[in-house]
């Protein structure tokens, strides 16, 4: 079962991602957590991608193919694996195709969670965070019980520049012109499938278990 993920920022496809992964067995995969791991672990694809991440330039698409493919070649991704936040553009998707091909391998679904730009500004400009511990809520879908302060730590709540509806926008019209051609590429590739990312992210989940065990 191997499975990519797509959606908009803020669609909600991480935490659907986890899900399947915990249900499944399988790892759930996303390209910051492969940067950090080798970065920490001081591979030799590790110091290249800091060499472009401490410069604040982007890790070109080869060199995240190679960090993907490799971590993808790891004993416990045997079974298949959730990848989330990657492939982001066209030579990205046309990359792994090619290098699972040479594995004799391919995707066996690409999974899109399908919700409205309103929908991702409303919800995101609602997110608020600790500055202690680093939780998160949300003023309508996750409230404190005093308004502004942690539950857990007490900490004050903030919302963060990434999550200001002004962001949101420019993450999305990216998104749009770099990862939506993704949804056509999969669908010519014969392997899209939608969901309704707007209900309740149980109800999402169980769209996507009838999709998979199909």
């Amino acid at each position: 079962m191997k499975i990519v993920m797509l959606g908009a920022p803020g669609a909600g496809k991480g935490t659907q991602a986890k899900m399947i992964s915990e249900k499944y067995g399988i790892p759930h995969i996303s390209t910051g957590d492969i940067f950090r791991a080798n970065i920490k672990e001081n591979t030799e694809l590790g110091q290249k991608a800091k060499g472009y991440m401490d410069k604040g330039l982007l890790v070109p698409d080869e060199l995240v193919v190679d960090l993907v493919v490799d971590r993808l070649a790891q004993d416990d991704a045997k079974k298949g694996y959730v990848l989330d936040g990657f492939p982001r553009t066209i030579p990205q998707a046309e990359a792994l195709t090619d290098a699972l091909a040479k594995i004799g391998e391919k995707l066996d679904y690409a999974i899109d969670v399908d919700v409205p730009d309103e929908n991702i500004v409303t919800r995101m400009s609602g997110r608020r965070a600790c500055v202690k511990c680093g939780g998160t809520y949300h003023v309508k879908y996750n409230p404190t019980k005093t308004e502004g302060i942690c539950d857990a730590c007490g900490g004050e709540l903030i919302l963060r520049d990434d999550d200001k509806p002004e962001t949101v926008q420019q993450r999305l019209s990216v998104y749009h012109e770099q990862t939506q051609p993704l949804i056509d590429y999969y669908t010519k590739e014969g392997i899209l499938k939608e969901v309704d990312g707007t209900v309740d992210l149980n109800d999402v989940f169980a769209a996507i278990v009838t999709i998979l065990e199909k």
